[in-house]
Order: C-alpha cells, then structure tokens, then sequence
C-alpha cells in the first residue's frame, strides 16, 4: 500500500468514540459524603497522609474538597474607591476523589468501604480494614432551612382585611406609550388626507 493510500485510510476513518476522561473513570458508588474524615493516601501528592474533613463533593468533577487539605492562594481584588488592598488567601483546592480514602474509626487508619444491611433493614457503611461500622455524619442529617424569614406573627389585624381587593390594576407604561403613538399616527392620516383633498 502507497504512503497516500496509508494517508487516506487514516484521514477517512471515523473518530473513536472514547468517552471524556470526567466520564470514563465515574464510581458507581460514591462512599464519601460531606462531613466524612479522610485521609490523603496518593503517595506523590504534597499532602500525603494529611486527615480532613470533607467540606464539599463535586460529584460531577469527580473531586471533593477536604478542610485544610491541599492549601493554595487565591488572589482576592481590591477596590481603591472603598480603600481595599488587595491580598492573597490560602484556601483549599479540590482533589480528585481516587486520591482520598476514609479514615477507620477504630484504628484511624485509611479504609475501603464495603456495604452491608443491619438486622432492621438500614444500610450501612462497613470499613474493610477492621469490620467497623462507618456511620453518616451528623452534618447531613440537618436540614438546611427553606427559608430565612419565619414570621409567626399576622400582619392583618382583621379577618375582613384578608378578603378585601387591594390590587388596584394600573395600566402599563407601555400601553399608555402605544396608545400615543396610534393618536399620533391617526393625527397624521388625517393631516395626509387633507392635503390630498385640497
């Protein structure tokens, strides 16, 4: 086969249809929640060994982010009109979730997870290293309020006041605007109609 033949076949075969490297390595489960204590267990990294506490997970990113784990700067602006210098902060960066593990509550040491049902039909989190139950944290149990405003006091003093019709309909500004310009525009006819005829 000539070299053009070879060029041809190449340029003529379809695109693989690999997944994105974000899609092709997705858990099928995902054994670490907000709240968990894990430890750091790739042995390249910087913070290898470091223990934290999960502060966020990015599930569609494949990455969580752990309290005082892998420490970075980040710029923050100034503003010279209100007198703010600018400055940098250390602040945690995510990590990918391949290189965490959670943290055995019995030996403190880096686990698998496995799962497991209790007598009462509840699953849990079981730590391959020491047969431990890993139970949720606490954080994910309360409820983040639905809203900040809770008024238990009535802002009507009557029971009439409730069924009174206080919206009084105002007509649109640009309503008002269109019924202008249609006087206008009759103003006009009327004024072109009266040159022709004279």
């Amino acid at each position: 086969m000539s070299g053009r033949a070879k060029l041809m076949k190449i340029l003529m075969k379809p695109p693989s249809p690999k997944p994105k490297p974000s899609l092709r390595d997705k858990p099928r489960r995902w054994n670490i929640v907000r709240g968990d204590t894990v430890q750091v267990i790739q042995r390249n990294h910087p913070e290898y060994g470091k223990q934290g506490t999960v502060q966020a997970v990015l599930r569609d990113k494949n990455r969580v982010i752990v309290e005082n784990v892998n420490l970075g700067p980040r710029r923050i602006k100034g503003n010279p009109e209100r007198g703010v210098k600018g400055r940098t902060v250390m602040t945690e960066r995510s990590m990918h979730y391949s290189n965490i593990n959670l943290v055995d509550p019995v030996t403190g040491f880096p686990t698998r997870v496995t799962y497991s049902f209790l007598e009462d039909g509840t699953k849990v989190r079981i730590s391959k290293r020491s047969g431990a139950i890993i139970p949720k944290p606490e954080v994910l149990k309360m409820k983040r309020p639905k809203s900040s405003i809770n008024s238990e006091d009535s802002d009507t003093l009557n029971d009439a006041d409730v069924w009174a019709e206080t919206f009084e309909e105002k007509p649109s500004k640009w309503a008002a605007l269109r019924e202008e310009l249609l006087k206008m525009e009759q103003e006009m006819m009327g004024n072109t109609e009266q040159e022709n005829n004279v």
